[in-house]
């Protein structure tokens, strides 16, 4: 059934508003200092689910793509997510990701031949001084690994966004079977990390039980499936302005969930976030051929061109 644009996106970023209660659930319910066994745990589990909904499996080229996809998106994202999410307050880690759409401007440049407008690359600066008006209240020492964490998750997750909507999806394959590769993929890649790294899985009681069950379901499996149904119908760059919705969101839970206080300034920042949001979903966007295209199969002969793409990409 076909959906309206005003309703695809307000779909689509239903994803990064559920994102947006990952920090709470971290730090309320889950097993400290756990991040790659956390990230396996919201991975694998979700991508299984999929995988079984679906009953597709790659075919051909798409088991590297689907490999690739699921480094950038899940394998490498969730752990750094998490290891910055314990390692910095939340309002810093969120700060810090919000540069994810002018990242995505900059990737969209070269891997999508978009070239960046300054009404882009302003609206991503006003995004990112919104969100930093509302989360940067948090106090506490600097942790550089943290702040690097944080900074390359988003950068993988950039690349992810651009890369999904530069190679499409192949002919009869949903959204869904797309999300459940990437996820199972991403979550084989973490789990070898995960035990080598922090040893067998630690005891869970009701609410670690419970917060991981959201996390795998709720806030992976659906979100993921809005995320990149999204990417298959928006621009790259629309649907990373959707991203600011996150942090705003932590802030919201943080306040009626957690009883922290909001200030005019926070007040300020997060409608200075949200107009910047909209503004990158209602600026004109001139797509090129590799976004126009539907979120569909490319043809025989234009696989090899995509593969040939991803080559030149890959050298820059």
């Amino acid at each position: 059934m076909a959906t309206g644009r005003p309703a695809l996106i307000a779909l689509t970023a239903l994803a990064p508003v559920s994102w947006g209660t990952t920090y709470a659930v971290t730090t309320e319910f889950l097993p400290p200092d756990r991040p790659l066994f956390t990230g396996l745990m919201r991975a694998l589990p979700a991508g299984l689910v999929l995988l079984a909904l679906a009953r597709v499996l790659p075919r051909g080229a798409w088991w590297w793509k689907a490999a690739v996809l699921g480094a950038l998106n899940i394998g490498a994202f969730f752990p750094l997510l998490f290891l910055s999410a314990y390692r910095l307050p939340g309002g810093m880690a969120a700060a810090v990701g919000s540069v994810g759409p002018l990242f995505v401007v900059g990737l969209s440049a070269l891997l999508l031949g978009q070239r960046p407008t300054a009404r882009s690359v302003l609206t991503g600066v006003a995004a990112a001084f919104g969100v930093s008006l509302v989360v940067l209240k948090a106090a506490g020492a600097l942790d550089v690994l943290g702040v690097l964490a944080a900074l390359a998750s988003t950068a993988s997750m950039s690349a992810g966004t651009v890369l999904t909507k530069r190679w499409g999806r192949p002919e009869g394959v949903g959204p869904l079977a797309l999300t459940g590769w990437q996820l199972t993929a991403g979550g084989l890649l973490i789990a070898p990390l995960a035990l080598l790294a922090e040893g067998a899985p630690p005891a869970l009681d009701g609410p670690a039980i419970g917060g991981y069950l959201y996390l795998a379901l709720a806030n992976t499996a659906v979100a993921y499936w809005l995320w990149f149904r999204g990417i298959g119908r928006l621009t790259a760059t629309q649907v990373t302005f959707l991203g600011p919705l996150s942090p705003l969101t932590a802030a919201v839970v943080g306040w009626a969930a957690l009883g922290e206080a909001l200030t005019p300034v926070q007040l300020a920042g997060m409608a200075l976030a949200f107009g910047a949001t909209v503004a990158g979903q209602l600026a004109p966007h001139r797509e090129t051929a590799a976004e126009a295209r539907p979120f569909s199969s490319p043809s025989k002969n234009s696989r090899k061109d995509s593969m040939d793409l991803m080559g030149a990409g890959l050298r820059r």
